[in-house]
């Protein structure tokens, strides 16, 4: 059948096409110096914003780097939004003298909802247009000492929206927080900072970014709610014609999740959240990546493809036009055989990605050759779990819950 020669091809295109890029920009990160940026003034005013659930136990220690950075401290005022939380969180926070707002909303839930809530805040008591730019963080990151100071180099050559480099406070913990942490380290190395090169928008992670006043006002503060609202706030700041940066040297640790059901249940939530975000703004992508010939809309446009649910179009409807005698059982069962093997070859680069991301990296990562060996091996069935993930995400109604941190 045509249809299915179409979906064939059309999976057989993006996913060539996606492999090639991910080539290129490993390719470009190795042996391309990294975009760096010239000293700058530290005379900007900044912002922190910290959604924070129930997170007394490891929010100090995020507070305390801020505290402890190279850039005037007197430029840097922290903003909590404690939300529905039934903890200490905000009394914690405010003895470490930072501002807390508390919110108690549990019909609208998530961390897009909070910051929303807690910008509005910052604008109606006219306090906003005190500061420069916002940076956003979770409560359980930690940051290089020099986290503000390489953020304001970047701010003041000219991007108003940026990114930095995410690394793992606990990669070494188990397979489980080492797949997580692997795949952010080989996004900051090898994509973002290709990307750089390249002239390119940046994808912002969902914590340790930064963006300027013009753009908060422009958004009239945060008005990203879908289950990856940083990935939305992405695509929305590439369709405005933003050039969304990335400054490599402002390092952060994040906590990655240690047990299997708590990534899985992280992973469905990033999956959802990605088909939320191509139904809102996959057709715009693609009018602008033909239309003004935007790189980084073609590279965002392959970044959301769907390409699980085409896949499971793809093998449904060949089930039904095989019972229905349209197609051969024999033919198939080939297209099964050619999948399989590229399912095998998708292992073996994956601990080829993984092992090459340790090498390239091996001075960022916290952890012993042997461990890092077996993460190499285990990389691989992290990354296949993605498979039944994306396949449940299709059909799940996925909530926003958040994930217990012990610092």
């Amino acid at each position: 059948m045509v249809l299915l020669t179409v979906l064939d091809t059309l999976l057989f295109i993006v996913g060539a096409i996606g492999m090639v890029y991910q080539g290129v920009c490993i390719v470009a990160s190795l042996f391309a110096k990294p975009v760096t940026f010239p000293e700058a003034a530290m005379d900007k005013r900044y912002a922190v914003l910290i959604s924070a659930r129930n997170e007394e136990h490891v929010i100090g220690n995020l507070i305390t780097c801020l505290h402890e950075q190279t850039y005037p401290s007197g430029l840097i005022d922290i903003w909590v939004v404690a939300d529905n939380c039934t903890d200490g969180t905000a009394r914690v926070v405010r003895d470490m003298g930072c501002h807390v707002v508390e919110r108690h909303n549990m019909q609208q839930v998530g961390k897009g909802y909070a910051l929303t809530y807690l910008l509005d805040y910052m604008i109606d008591a006219g306090l906003s247009d005190t500061y420069d730019a916002y940076f956003v963080f979770d409560a359980d990151n930690k940051l290089d000492r020099h986290y503000f100071e390489e953020m304001n180099k970047a701010f003041q050559s000219g991007f108003k929206i940026l990114t930095s480099y995410r690394n793992s406070v606990n990669l070494a913990d188990n397979w489980v927080s080492s797949g997580s942490a692997l795949w952010f380290i080989r996004e900051s190395r090898f994509l973002n900072n290709s990307r750089m090169l390249f002239g390119s928008s940046c994808h912002v992670g969902g914590t340790g970014f930064m963006f300027s006043k013009e753009i908060m006002k422009r958004n009239k503060g945060w008005k990203f709610h879908l289950l990856t609202e940083d990935l939305e706030f992405t695509m929305d700041s590439v369709l405005h014609g933003d050039r969304v940066g990335y400054c490599g040297s402002a390092i952060l640790y994040d906590e990655q999740p240690i047990t299997f059901a708590q990534s899985w249940r992280q992973r469905l939530r990033w999956s959802r959240g990605f088909l939320q975000v191509f139904r809102y703004y996959g057709p715009q992508l693609i009018r602008r990546a033909i239309k003004e010939r935007d790189f980084s809309a073609v590279d965002f446009t392959l970044l959301l493809c769907p390409f699980t649910m085409l896949g499971v179009i793809r093998a449904v409807l060949g089930v039904i036009f095989a019972a229905c005698g349209f197609v051969t059982w024999q033919s198939q069962l080939g297209a099964v055989t050619g999948w399989s093997s590229g399912i095998v070859l998708a292992v073996l680069g994956m601990m080829a990605l993984a092992g090459l991301t340790i090498i390239a990296e091996r001075g960022q990562i916290g952890a012993t050759n042997k461990e890092l060996f077996a993460y190499v091996l285990s990389f691989p069935i992290y990354m296949l779990s993605y498979v039944p993930i994306s396949f449940q995400a299709i059909f799940s109604k996925v909530q926003w819950k958040p994930i217990e941190h012990k610092g």
